[in-house]
């Protein structure tokens, strides 16, 4: 007899950890398969958690009671607040991780769910019954164990019938040392799920004693104490300096020159790399006009030498790369550890999901990261966190929590995935967001900590924070509700005009010269809040009138939201449509209305088109 289980995830990366650990805190019984057990929680890229659009996911993550800030904060050894003198909005909170010390983290944090198991072994291929075979049953390993579960999460990184590229020369896997998953990716294209090819790649790693660290320019940690979790122990590890240097026109002249051993520009690469993230080959030869790139020398951890230049990811050959990192400034004489490589590997057009990341036409089976066309730990995270939500909601028989796009960066990602599909690495930027303002890194915890309670992903530790929390911000609410003059708030201190007017405390918080101390001068009763709860509530006073207006739109969304559309939709009998627009909504199948008006290139007409057939098919 297999074992059983309520939820096998397949993937030990970020992806695959919280999915796991999603289900288990949903009291499911959770089996994480891994290649390999010492692996798990590794990164397998830069060794950094956030950044613009990525730090709001992560703290949306950790706001579901995940694992990437706290295991982040254990191991940060450098913390950046990115755009740190712009508004809150668009703010991206990011840190430098010691690998060693972030996969302890993420071990210790898995030990800690009991209802989670952990097997080595790799996955060769789905158990499948029901109709048709199109009913996940299970997983079968390479050894020949059967492992049987209601539903599977797939969450196999870049190691989908992977390939990595040294210059012209290629190896099968997923990372360097580490192989591909071929059966399995074999199996899926047997199902007929649509199948592509991605890319991505990492540059050469250095050793840093090598490195003429009084040539460049330091970049140090923030002295600012924030933290990625307000749950962890604040920044327990050592901070360390980062470096910046520039790539130059002898850098340049070295990469042209090696271009015909590039596997990029030699058409052996199928996959399409990375968009905002592309190899410093291509960066030369589509910015040809730039003088220079800038690099990062960020340090991989307290214990090692190994820096990572964060700008040149390359799959140039070995030579090559040694004479363009000798080039920049600072590294003429730095010694490449290991040289840069590029990862082919297979993905699924996520626009055969559902919004819980669930494969439509396969029962019980869902995906997350690399799989689905993303790139980033980050993105990978936040899949993994609906992805195991879901599974584990299906495998009660329950509805899961859903992520909507006016709530939450993790709802734009999966709605932009399931209705428009990758291809290229999908990656999280503040713009794809049309309400920033509300979606802010700070508020993660407001928006969706409470809906997570609801849904039963939260433990007792974070449910008392939150409560407690939420609790400060009443009392917020409740203090600043009183209207007071111009002279009194001016009366603090505060940078003010005495022009007579009167305005309730909240309402005078959005003027740039009331600040915390003004706030705390009037009510001294709140000094025991927390500072960051009282950041949180001065920025909402400040973005309050935008925010009321964005309400009135956000509403008509929902409403279009609410008019749902069968799934067996025939848009090829609705007259109007261009065969694009058939072509693009068929392979979107969208659920509503207004996810159909979220379809690239679906015109107004079309839509009102839609409604009709969707009206006529109901009353029939």
């Amino acid at each position: 007899m297999p074992d059983s289980f309520d939820i096998i995830v397949v993937g030990g990366g970020h992806a695959g950890t919280e999915a796991a650990a999603a289900a288990a805190r949903m009291g499911a019984r959770v089996v994480l398969v891994s290649m390999r057990r010492d692996m798990i929680g590794a990164m397998s890229c830069n060794p950094a958690i956030g950044g613009l659009g990525k730090g709001h996911l992560v703290r949306e993550v950790d706001a579901c009671d995940g694992l990437i800030a706290r295991a982040a904060d254990h191991a940060a050894i450098h913390y950046r607040m990115l755009n740190a003198s712009k508004g809150a909005a668009v703010q991206g909170p990011r840190v430098q991780a010691d690998r060693t010390r972030y996969r302890a983290a993420i071990h210790e944090l898995l030990a800690d769910l009991p209802s989670l198991e952990i097997v080595e072994g790799e996955a060769a291929s789905l158990r499948l019954g029901g109709l048709e075979g199109r009913r996940v049953e299970g997983l079968v390993l390479a050894d020949g164990r059967i492992l049987a579960a209601r539903a599977v999460v797939l969450a196999t990184g870049t190691f989908l019938n992977a390939r990595l590229h040294f210059g012209m020369r290629h190896v099968a896997g997923g990372r360097v040392g580490e192989g591909a998953s071929v059966p399995l990716a074999e199996q899926l294209r047997a199902l007929d799920l649509p199948m592509a090819r991605l890319k991505t790649g990492t540059p050469p790693r250095l050793d840093g004693r090598t490195i003429d660290w009084a040539a460049l320019d330091r970049q140090e940690s923030d002295a600012d104490p924030w933290t990625m979790s307000p749950l962890g122990k604040g920044r327990v590890a050592p901070q360390l300096f980062c470096a910046i240097s520039r790539t130059n026109a002898q850098t340049h002249a070295i990469i042209r020159g090696g271009l015909d051993r590039s596997p990029l520009f030699a058409g052996v690469i199928e996959g399409q790399g990375p968009r905002y993230c592309p190899s410093i080959e291509d960066k030369v030869v589509r910015f040809g006009d730039r003088d220079g790139h800038q690099i990062f020398l960020e340090p991989e951890g307290l214990d090692t030498h190994l820096v990572y230049p964060n700008g040149i990811s390359t799959s140039l050959p070995e030579d090559v790369q040694i004479a363009f990192v000798r080039s920049i400034a600072g590294l003429d004489r730095a010694e490449i550890v290991q040289m840069g490589y590029a990862v082919e590997y297979d993905h699924i057009d996520p626009r055969a999901l559902d919004s819980g990341l669930a494969v439509r036409a396969m029962e019980g089976l869902f995906l997350a990261g690399q799989i689905n066309g993303t790139t980033g730990y980050e993105e990978a995270a936040a899949q993994g966190l609906v992805a195991g939500m879901s599974a584990a909601a299906f495998a009660a028989g329950a509805q899961p929590m859903r992520f909507d796009r006016t709530e939450s960066y993790i709802g734009v990602m999966i709605d932009d995935l399931t209705l428009h599909g990758a291809s290229e690495p999908y990656r999280m930027l503040t713009a794809r967001a049309e309400y920033r303002l509300r979606l802010r890194a700070d508020n993660a915890p407001t928006r969706l900590t409470g809906a997570a309670i609801a849904a039963g992903m939260v433990g007792p530790e974070r449910r008392a924070w939150f409560e407690s929390r939420m609790a400060a911000r009443q009392r917020l609410e409740e203090a600043t509700a009183e209207r007071l003059s111009a002279d009194r708030i001016a009366d603090t201190g505060a940078q003010v005009t005495r022009d007579g007017s009167v305005r309730s405390l909240s309402e005078w918080l959005r003027f740039p010269g009331v600040r915390a101390d003004t706030l705390l001068a009037l009510r001294p009763a709140l000094a025991d809040i927390d500072g960051d709860i009282i950041a949180e509530f001065r920025t909402d006073a400040h973005y309050a009138p935008y925010l009321t207006r964005q309400e009135d739109e956000i509403k008509r969304l929902k409403s279009d939201d609410g008019i749902a559309l069968p799934a067996d939709m025939d848009f090829a009998g609705i007259p109007g449509l261009s065969n694009e627009m058939v072509e693009r909504l068929g392979k979107a199948r969208p659920s509503s209305i207004g996810a159909a008006g979220r379809v690239r290139g679906v015109t107004p007409a079309a839509l009102a088109a839609i409604l009709v057939h969707a009206r006529r098919r109901a009353a029939a």
